[in-house]
């Protein structure tokens, strides 16, 4: 038994499946006839028998799905309101005007038919919504004709709705908002017949919703009585002023309308301000623009107080609609709500337009300047204190994740500042603005934020536009914020000193914002003293990019007479702190505040007790910090007064100079070589160890980078090297002195050896050291001339040389032999040639089986020599 009931059960499964495929074939087959009869003209009855069929065939089983039945009337619905007017058709072929209307009317009721029959098969919210769904953008046609059948088909649906009422509608009516905002503008329509109609449809529903709350109550209704009562209770029609007649609506409807109904009533609002070329005419599109407006003022007079909830979708809503509607005055009635609403919820208003897509666009950038062009407008302080705290917002949430909320309010901030009513109130919160968004420059260095960051194509002429770089706004909105508050010279000296590229760099943020600083102080700029004080609380908040971009401002403001009233803790005692901060930058800008507290006299010998905790801070730090700090340090050692000083100072401040001579940057080693011969100047009788041993250390250096070629530095060198030579007696040979490549002039280099090996015997490892370390460096020059100097220098060694730095020597030169320049190659040849010459002649004996000499493979050692044989024969 239980086998017979599988299998009957399976078989009404198999009929089940075959009947809906049967079904579905054949609603392709009817949907396809209608698609293809052609919607210009009207002359088959095609359409109208396909329509019956599928009427009857939704009284069969299984129940269409909703997509599928939302397909189906979309099909219909577009094939039938796309023709001409009935008037239209019946001039293109008089001959049959009779018959054409009569089809016309055949062929509609067989529609209406169709959608009551698809009802009936789905009596639900989401069944009544497939079929309502596709009718509502069709009263907003530019057409008459067609907003006439929209009309007349939804008023149809929903008497049907109401003649077969009860049914189960547990979450309301279906996208009500939409339905009554479309409907109340037809109410203003120039047609008085489709004003007439829209106002019974809305009248129908509002007689739906009170059958539906009467059920909720248990009370017993007539329906026929109720919609009279209620035909009376809203109407007449009011042809001269249907306004008057949308606004008694909209009273009325109160008790349905929640949250999510006023939105969408707002945004059905909207549609009827889009503009296209099929539009009415003048007075047409003039009383549909009234019809909107009057919808909007009034739903936000009556129901402002119910979309607290919904503001940012009704933003968003607004933004989206923005971009369909072109004629001015209708641009001015969409942008009424945002006006409106934030004179009530001006930070829920102001968060949603946060969250405009940015690059702001014209339309997002018209919503912020709407705020405060408008009446009734939002308090303007209110609003850019709002502002100022989102511009005090890290745009890198605690998560890691990116947000875009101080780049919006930037670029918000940058729209109010176009509207010259608004400029007075922001200079009272201008220093705070101003500090707000360099620190945000700094924040936006680098950073990728989220999909809501896009550029758009111009529309016009569908071109590219740049690419959207955040850091790169914020500065520009910091430029705007200069100009509108008078700062047009600072703005322009930025402009042509490069410094608003260097904000916008990573290493260079610092430099901009001190140049920044250094012309508002030039300039006068009247809020200096404002900014001033607002800083010094700053200097200890936020994270290393906060206080960087904090005291990079505030060093360059104590050139302000102002800033000698503020307490020595906060400034001296600030910049004395900073020299051991743990990031170089901070570090360079302390000893800038110091150099500039040093100008006063009263300040100079307490900076000048910092100098060794300056110089200390110094070690470590990047070639073009040390550029800058150098630069600064110069102010202080030219005042110091020498017979106080500890040569200590002097000694450490060039121990901190020497390693950047082999800079890969021309300025860093051009300005660290100037120092280092300006403070030798410096150093006094008698000389320490120290002093000689840092001193002695700087001859190799000096000596290869003359032989670089590059002029501006090589004359440094040779002035550097002249002031250690003087300071500490050297003879050296006067060829030491010289730029000349050393090429063909082997003679002088091994004489610059023999001098150095023989007056500085105990440095000797210490110079080999050095040349064995440029011989590393990236430029070709330098690995040049140090391997020259090597095959000179070693052979002057030979009394001291052991095992294995000869064995370092030898790997080196054997490593440059390959290596990419052909001159490097060349001279490591010859330094090889010279070393194994002076190994061949020299008392000292090779290591038992040196492989560099007697493996029979490195033949090249006898060819060396033979070479060298014929150069002394010569």
């Amino acid at each position: 038994a239980p086998k017979v009931e599988n299998a009957i059960s399976l078989q009404k499964n198999q009929d089940l499946l075959e009947v809906e495929e049967e079904k579905k074939t054949i609603m392709k087959k009817m949907m396809r006839q209608i698609q293809e009869e052609p919607l210009n003209s009207l002359s088959s009855n095609v359409r109208r028998q396909a329509m019956e069929t599928l009427t009857q065939l939704s009284h069969t089983q299984p129940t269409l799905g909703v997509r599928e039945r939302a397909e189906l009337v979309n099909t219909c619905v577009q094939s039938v309101f796309s023709l001409p007017s009935v008037q239209a058709m019946q001039e293109k072929d008089e001959t049959k005007a009779e018959a054409i209307q009569m089809l016309y009317h055949q062929t509609l009721d067989a529609l209406q038919t169709l959608l009551n029959a698809l009802f009936i098969e789905d009596p639900t919210p989401a069944g009544l919504k497939s079929i309502l769904e596709p009718l509502g953008p069709w009263m907003n046609s530019g057409k008459a004709h067609e907003r006439a059948r929209a009309v007349n088909s939804n008023v149809s649906v929903l008497n049907h709705t109401l003649l077969t009422l009860p049914f189960f509608m547990s979450s309301g009516f279906p996208a009500l908002g939409l339905l009554l905002g479309r409907l109340l503008l037809c109410i203003g329509d120039p047609d008085e017949e489709i004003g007439r109609e829209a106002l019974d449809g809305i009248t129908i529903l509002y007689t739906i919703l009170e059958l539906q709350k009467r059920a909720r109550d248990k009370e017993e209704t007539n329906k026929k009585e109720l919609y009279e009562s209620n035909k009376r209770f809203l109407g007449p029609y009011n042809p001269v002023s249907p306004c008057q007649n949308i606004l008694r609506v909209i009273a009325e409807f109160g008790d349905f309308l929640g949250p999510q109904q006023v939105k969408d009533l707002l945004l059905a609002a909207l549609e009827g301000l889009k503009g296209g070329s099929e539009a009415q005419g003048k007075d047409s599109g003039e009383m549909m623009q009234l019809a909107s407006e009057v919808t909007l003022s009034s739903v936000l007079e009556w129901y402002r107080h119910r979309v607290l909830e919904v503001i940012p979708e009704i933003m968003q809503g607004i933004y989206m609609q923005l971009s369909h509607i072109q004629e001015p005055r209708a641009r001015e009635v969409a942008l009424l709500p945002v006006s409106l609403l934030a004179s009530s919820f001006m930070t829920e208003v102001v968060v949603a337009l946060l969250m405009c897509p940015l690059p702001l666009d014209s339309n997002g950038a018209e919503m912020w300047r709407q705020l405060i062009l408008r009446k009734p407008s939002c308090d303007v302080r209110d609003l850019l204190d709002l502002l100022l705290t989102s511009l005090k917002e890290k745009p890198v949430t605690k998560k890691g994740r990116a947000s875009i909320v101080p780049l919006a309010a930037a670029s918000g901030l940058c729209e109010l500042l176009s509207v010259n009513s608004c400029v007075g109130r922001v200079r009272r919160i201008y220093p705070q603005l101003l500090l707000a968004l360099l620190i945000q420059v700094h924040y936006h260095i680098g950073l990728n934020l989220p999909g809501r960051v896009a550029p758009r194509k111009d529309t016009k002429n569908d071109t590219q536009p740049p690419v959207f770089v955040p850091v790169l706004w914020v500065v520009k909105v910091v430029k705007t914020l200069l100009l509108k508050m008078g700062c047009s010279y600072e703005s322009t000296f930025l402009e042509d000193q490069g410094g608003w590229e260097l904000m916008g760099q990573a290493e260079n943020h610092h430099r901009g914002v001190s140049m920044l600083a250094r012309a508002m102080v030039h300039y006068s700029c009247q809020e200096l003293c404002r900014i001033l004080y607002l800083l010094i609380p700053l200097l200890e908040r936020g994270d290393e990019k906060h206080k960087i971009t904090a005291t990079a401002f505030f060093v360059e403001l104590l050139q302000m007479e102002q800033a000698r009233r503020i307490p020595e803790e906060y400034s001296l005692g600030r910049m004395a702190e900073g020299l051991s901060h743990c990031n170089p930058i901070m570090k360079v800008l302390s000893i800038r505040g110091l150099v500039i507290l040093a100008q006063r006299s009263e300040k100079m010998a307490k900076v000048q007790a910092l100098l060794p905790c300056m110089v200390k801070g110094l070690k470590s730090v990047d070639g073009m910090l040390m550029v800058e700090a150098v630069h600064n340090l110069k102010t202080i050692f030219k005042g110091q007064d020498r017979k106080l000083t500890d040569s200590s100072v002097y000694v450490e401040m060039l121990r901190v100079l020497l390693p950047h001579f082999s800079d890969s940057r021309e300025d860093v080693r051009f300005s660290c070589i100037n120092l280092y011969g300006k403070v030798v100047q410096k150093l006094r009788a008698p000389r320490t160890q120290a002093m000689e041993e840092q001193l002695v250390g700087t001859l190799v250096p000096l000596l290869l980078i003359m032989q670089e070629g590059n002029t501006k530095v090589g004359q440094k060198c040779v002035k550097t090297l002249f002031r250690c030579s003087c300071f500490m007696a050297w003879e050296l040979p006067k060829r030491a002195y010289s730029r000349k490549p050393w090429d063909n002039q082997q003679q002088t280099v091994a004489k610059i050896c023999k001098y150095l090996v023989n007056t500085h015997r105990d440095s000797a490892f210490t110079f080999l050291s050095q040349s064995l370390e440029y011989a590393k460096n990236s430029r070709a020059s330098l690995r040049k001339s140090s391997v020259m100097f090597i095959g000179s220098l070693v052979p002057c060694m030979d009394s001291i040389m052991t095992e294995d730095r000869l064995n370092e020597v030898k790997a080196a030169v054997e490593d440059l032999r390959g290596d990419p320049e052909a001159s490097v190659c060349i001279c490591a040849a010859q330094a090889q040639d010279h070393i194994l010459a002076s190994c061949w002649r020299s008392s000292w004996p090779l290591p038992h089986g040196d492989s560099w000499v007697c493996d029979p493979r490195r033949s090249w050692i006898m060819q060396a020599l033979g070479a060298w044989k014929m150069s002394l024969k010569q």
